[in-house]
C-alpha cells in the first residue's frame, strides 16, 4: 500500500491504473470477459432452472413457519392441493356431454402418473362427483362441478407439474364450446404470476433498452457511443444471473430475483457507463491522448463509480439481513449486478474505449451531433441559468422546493400495507376465474385455495383440550371470513420413549384472497381473540397463506427502523470518509430522505389513493406491497446516492484545485447536470419499463422508483444542492480534527491550487 497525493491507493489496483492496464491490452481484457460470458451461459443453462423458487420462505421461526413444520414433520408432507372448476352456461351436470369432459378430464389427468399426482395409499388423489356422489363437488344450479387433485413434491415442483394439467383443460375446453375448465390453488397461481412477470421482464426489458438508447444518442449526440452502455449493462445482467445460479444451488432464489437484476442492472450499468464515456470524450476533447484520457477517466469518472457502486451496496445490505427469502432475493441479486458492472465499469468498459477511440464521436446525429466531441466551460445555456439563479436566491430555492417535497411526502402517512394477491393478476387469467367462482359458489371448498391451519401441540384425548377446541370451533360458527372448521380432525402419534405425543391439525376455509387486509386481519383475530379465548392447554399455531402473510407484514413493519437506521448510519460513515467532511452527508443524507418521501407519498396518492393512476395505466389498490418501502428505501438510497457521489466528486475536485467553493459548485453543476440528467431519464425509461407490465408489484415498484429518481435530478440535484452548499459556504467542507485520522479515500481530486481561475468567486453565481 502506498499513499499517493493525498489518497490512499492500492499500488497497481487503483481505477486509474486497472483501466491504463485495461486499456494497454485491450484484446487480452476483452477476450477474457468472452470466456466468462461463455462460461456464464453454461452455467445458466444448466443450473438457473434449479436455482429459483417460487416460495417464499422465513429464515427466523414466526407462528406460521412452526405451525407448517409440525404439520409436515408429524402429519404428511404439504402437498399443492388443486380445484379443477368445469363450468358451463348452457348444460348442468347432469347432461351426458357435461359429465363425457369431466370423466376425460379425470382420466387424462391420471394418466400422467405418480410424477404429477401424490400418490397415498396406493390411490391416486383425484376424484370427481360421478365417482364420489359427493354433492358439495356441485353448485346450487348445477352448472358447474368440482375436481379436486392433489400435485405431487413441493410448491417449486407442483408449479412446474401444474402445466400439464393446465393444458390438458385447455385443449378440452377448446374442444368443447359448451364447457369451460380451469385450475385454481396454489401451484395454479404461482404459474400464472410467474406466467406474468416473465411476460413484464421481457415487456420491461425491451422498453427500458430502446428509450435508453434513444436517450443516449441525445446525450452523446452520437450513434459512436451510444451503444457502449447498452452492451455493458447488458453484460452485467446476464454475469449476475449466472452467479445467481451458482449461488442457488446452496440456497434458492425467488424467481423475482431476475427481474430485479434486469433492472437494477440496466440502470446501474448504463449510468456507470454513460459517466465514464462522457468523461473519456472530454479529456480527448481536452487534448490529452487516448490512453491518458482513458486513465484521467479512470482517476476521475471510474473512481466516482466505485465509490457510488459501494454506496449502493450499503444501501442494499439493509434488505439482505431481513429474515425471508423474497428480501434476500431481491436485496442479493441488486448487490451482484452492482458489483459486476463496477467491475465491467474498472476492466472492459477501459478496454472497449481502446479499441473504439475517437470512434465514440462517428456517426453523429444531424442537427445536434455538431459539437459532439467538444468541451468547453463556458458559462452559458440553460444549466448555467439554473445554476444562477439557485445560487443568487439560495432561500427561496430551498423553502419552495423543499416545501413541495414535504408536501408531497403528506400522503405517505396513509399509507396501508399488503401484498397483491390473486385478484391482482389479469382478468383473463384462468386461475383467478376458478378462484372466483370458487368462492362465490363452494365457499366451504375453498379451503384447497385459502385456509387457516390451526395446529396444536397436544394430545387429542385430554379432556380440556378437547374442550377447548369445542369451544374453538363454536366461536368461530356464522363468522364473516371463517367457513365452518373441518369436522374431520387430522391428528398424528409420534411415539417417544414410550410417550404419546399427539399433535391436531383444524382446517378453516377462508372463502376469500389469502393477501387481503379482510383475510390476515381475520387471522389476527384468531390469534388474539378467538384462540386465547377457547383457553386450549397446550401450544397452539396458526398457519397457512393467510397466516404467512401476516407474518411477513409483521416482520416488515418490524424490521423497516433497523434496515433505514443501518443504511443511514453506513452511508454517513462512508461518505465523511470519502468527501473528508461531516458536513457533505449530513445534506445528502437529508435531501435523499426528502426525495425517498416524496417517491413514497406519490406512490401511495396515485396507486392506493387512486389519483391520476389511469393516466398512468395503473391500477387502483387497496395496499401498497409490504415489503415495498423497505425495497424503495434501500434502491432508491443507494442510486440517488450515484448521483449525489458523481455530483460533489466534480465540485470536489474543482475545490481542490481553486479553493473557491461558489465557483466549485457552479462548475460542478454546468459540467455534470447534463449527464446526470440524461443518467435519470434513462432510469426512468427503464422502471418505466417495467411499470407499464401487468403485475400490480412491478406497477407499484417501477413507478415509485422512477418518480423518486426524477425528483432526484431535478429538484434535489439541480436545485436544493446547489442552493445548500452556496448558503453553507467552506462549512461544507468542515472535518473536525479528532477524524484526521480516518484514511483519506476522497473520490476525485488533485492538488490544490493556489491561483483561483478567472473571474471572482463571488461573481460566478450571479453574473
Amino acid at each position: 500500500m502506498e499513499l499517493k497525493a493525498d489518497h490512499l491507493t492500492l499500488s497497481g489496483l487503483s481505477p486509474e491504473a486497472l483501466a491504463r492496464s485495461s486499456a494497454a491490452h485491450p484484446w487480452r481484457t476483452v477476450l477474457i470477459w468472452v470466456v466468462v460470458l461463455i462460461i456464464g451461459f453454461f452455467l445458466i443453462s444448466n443450473l438457473l432452472g434449479s436455482a429459483l423458487t417460487v416460495e417464499g420462505q422465513f429464515t427466523n421461526d414466526p407462528d406460521s413457519k412452526v405451525a407448517q413444520e409440525l404439520i409436515e414433520d408429524r402429519i404428511r408432507p404439504t402437498r399443492a392441493q388443486e380445484t379443477a372448476v368445469i363450468t358451463s352456461e348452457t348444460l348442468t351436470v347432469d347432461d351426458p356431454v357435461f359429465r363425457a369432459v369431466v370423466e376425460d378430464f379425470t382420466a387424462q389427468v391420471r394418466g400422467l402418473g405418480d410424477k404429477i399426482l401424490n400418490v397415498e395409499n396406493d390411490e391416486l388423489q383425484i376424484a370427481n362427483f360421478y365417482e364420489t356422489g359427493i354433492e358439495q363437488f356441485v353448485s346450487p344450479d348445477r352448472s358447474t362441478t368440482l375436481v379436486p387433485l392433489t400435485l405431487a413434491g413441493d410448491l417449486q415442483e407442483a408449479t412446474k407439474n401444474v402445466k400439464e394439467v393446465l393444458k390438458i383443460g385447455g385443449d378440452l375446453s377448446e374442444a368443447s364450446a359448451d364447457i369451460e375448465i380451469s385450475i385454481t390453488g396454489a401451484a395454479a397461481i404461482s404459474a400464472d404470476f410467474a406466467e406474468v412477470a416473465e411476460g413484464d421482464l421481457i415487456k420491461g426489458e425491451l422498453i427500458g433498452i430502446t428509450i435508453a438508447l434513444i436517450i443516449l444518442l441525445f446525450v452523446f449526440r452520437t450513434a459512436g457511443s451510444a451503444w457502449i452502455p447498452i452492451v455493458t449493462s447488458l453484460i452485467s445482467i446476464f454475469l449476475a444471473i449466472a452467479v445467481v445460479a451458482v449461488l442457488g444451488q446452496i440456497g434458492r432464489f425467488s424467481f423475482f430475483v431476475t427481474n430485479i437484476i434486469t433492472m437494477i442492472g440496466l440502470a446501474v450499468g448504463i449510468d456507470y457507463s454513460l459517466f465514464i464515456v462522457a468523461r473519456f470524450r472530454e479529456e480527448r476533447a481536452r487534448g490529452l491522448e487516448k490512453l491518458d484520457a482513458i486513465a484521467k477517466a479512470g482517476a476521475t469518472a471510474t473512481r466516482s463509480v466505485v465509490f457510488s457502486g459501494i454506496t449502493v451496496v450499503f444501501a442494499l445490505l439493509g434488505m439482505v439481513i431481513v429474515p425471508t427469502t423474497v428480501f434476500f432475493s431481491l436485496g442479493a441479486g441488486a448487490v451482484i449486478v452492482t458489483i459486476i458492472a463496477v467491475l465491467a465499469a474498472l476492466t472492459f468498459l477501459p478496454a472497449m474505449l481502446s479499441l473504439v477511440g475517437d470512434k465514440v464521436n462517428a456517426w453523429k446525429l444531424p442537427f445536434i451531433g455538431k459539437s459532439a466531441g467538444t468541451f468547453e466551460d463556458h458559462r452559458g445555456g440553460f444549466w448555467n441559468t439554473v445554476t444562477k439563479i439557485v445560487m443568487g436566491h439560495p432561500w427561496p430555492a430551498i423553502i419552495i422546493f423543499g416545501g413541495l417535497l414535504v408536501a408531497l411526502t403528506i400522503p405517505y402517512f396513509g399509507i396501508k400495507t399488503g401484498q397483491a394477491g390473486i385478484d391482482t393478476l389479469p382478468k383473463d387469467f384462468r386461475s383467478l376465474q376458478a378462484f372466483n367462482i370458487l368462492r362465490a359458489e363452494f365457499p366451504t371448498q375453498v379451503g384447497g385455495v385459502s385456509a387457516a391451519d390451526v395446529v396444536i401441540d397436544g394430545d387429542l384425548d385430554d379432556p380440556e383440550i378437547r374442550a377447548g377446541i369445542d369451544r374453538l370451533i363454536a366461536s368461530l360458527v356464522g363468522h364473516p371470513v371463517f367457513a365452518d372448521p373441518d369436522p374431520a380432525i387430522q391428528t398424528q402419534t409420534d411415539g417417544v420413549l414410550g410417550s404419546t405425543v399427539e399433535v391436531i391439525h383444524i382446517k378453516i376455509a377462508m372463502p376469500v384472497d389469502s393477501a387481503t387486509p379482510l383475510a390476515t386481519d381475520a387471522i389476527h383475530d384468531l390469534r388474539e381473540i378467538f384462540i386465547p379465548a377457547a383457553n386450549i392447554p397446550a401450544n397452539v399455531y396458526v398457519g397457512g397463506q393467510a397466516a404467512i402473510n401476516e407474518d411477513f407484514f409483521n416482520l416488515a413493519d418490524r424490521w423497516t427502523p433497523i434496515v433505514i437506521s443501518m443504511v443511514l448510519a453506513l452511508s454517513f460513515i462512508f461518505l465523511t470518509v470519502v468527501f473528508r467532511s461531516i458536513v457533505v452527508p449530513i445534506k445528502a443524507i437529508v435531501l435523499n430522505l426528502l426525495s425517498v418521501g416524496a417517491a413514497y407519498g406519490l406512490l401511495v396518492l396515485v396507486l392506493q389513493k387512486g389519483v391520476g393512476n389511469e393516466i398512468f395505466g395503473f391500477a387502483q389498490v387497496e395496499t401498497i406491497e409490504a415489503w415495498l418501502p423497505v425495497f424503495l428505501f434501500s434502491i432508491l438510497f443507494g442510486l440517488s446516492m450515484d448521483y449525489e457521489v458523481f455530483l460533489l466528486s466534480r465540485i470536489r475536485e474543482r475545490y481542490d484545485q481553486t479553493g473557491l467553493n461558489t465557483e466549485s459548485v457552479a462548475f460542478g453543476l454546468r459540467s455534470t447536470a447534463g449527464i446526470i440528467t440524461g443518467a435519470a431519464l434513462i432510469m426512468v425509461a427503464v422502471f418505466g419499463g417495467f411499470a407499464v407490465g401487468d403485475l400490480v408489484i412491478f406497477q407499484e415498484m417501477g413507478f415509485g422508483l422512477g418518480a423518486a429518481i426524477l425528483v432526484d435530478a431535478t429538484v434535489i440535484r439541480a436545485i436544493l444542492v446547489p442552493a445548500t452548499m452556496k448558503l453553507l459556504g467552506d462549512k461544507n467542507w468542515y472535518f473536525p480534527r479528532f477524524l484526521e485520522w480516518l484514511p483519506d479515500l476522497r473520490v476525485e481530486g488533485g492538488e490544490r491550487s493556489q491561483v483561483a481561475p478567472s473571474g471572482a468567486e463571488d461573481a460566478i453565481a450571479t453574473k
